[in-house]
């Protein structure tokens, strides 16, 4: 009966939700002892400390929800590269900005594409053709960004929006792969 529950604990990801969790909170850990290092250009407040371990929260949470919803190689790869690529797109924004810097309001419309592909998957009820559908709605989204940046004249945002709407389609292509 152990050997059973322990099969049935690692089929569900036992392993890999202790690397994330673990990674989490390395991560986490790691800029305050990058502090404590010396003076290397770390200087983070207790605010930075917070919102960076609510993004961390959130990221694996959401992962284990995408774990959870389906056991379908495609779709967790899909809803994984999607909170990665989030999750990144947001800590880029908040450290440093797309546009310009991280106090351009500009910025806004980069988590205006993290809300459509949100609500894109609430609306979609989590079901990989919908999700499919969501993500290149959000890949319509990212374009409009990189649009909203061109016109700001930022290379970077332009550049990061065409990596994050490829990123976008391939989890489009993963969901519809899922749903075959």
């Amino acid at each position: 009966m152990a050997a059973n529950m322990r099969n049935e604990g690692e089929r569900r990801g036992g392993r890999w939700r202790w690397a994330m969790w673990g990674g989490a909170a390395a991560l986490l850990l790691l800029p305050a002892v990058a502090m404590r290092i010396g003076n290397n250009g770390v200087d983070w407040t207790g605010s930075d400390f917070v919102v960076f371990g609510a993004m961390l929260l959130l990221a694996c949470g959401t992962f284990e929800l995408g774990a959870w919803l389906s056991r379908d190689r495609a779709y967790r790869a899909a809803f994984g590269i999607a909170v990665v690529a989030g999750f990144l797109m947001t800590w880029v924004n908040l450290a440093v900005g797309i546009i310009g810097s991280e106090n351009n309001l500009a910025n806004l419309v980069f988590f205006g594409v993290l809300l459509v592909g949100a609500v894109g998957a609430c609306i979609a009820r989590f079901k990989p053709q919908g999700m499919a559908r969501a993500l290149v709605v959000t890949t319509i989204a990212q374009t409009l960004a990189g649009v909203v940046a061109l016109t700001q004249g930022s290379v970077e945002g332009v550049g990061l929006s065409a990596f994050f709407g490829v990123v976008w389609l391939v989890c489009a292509g993963l969901f519809r792969k899922a749903a075959a």
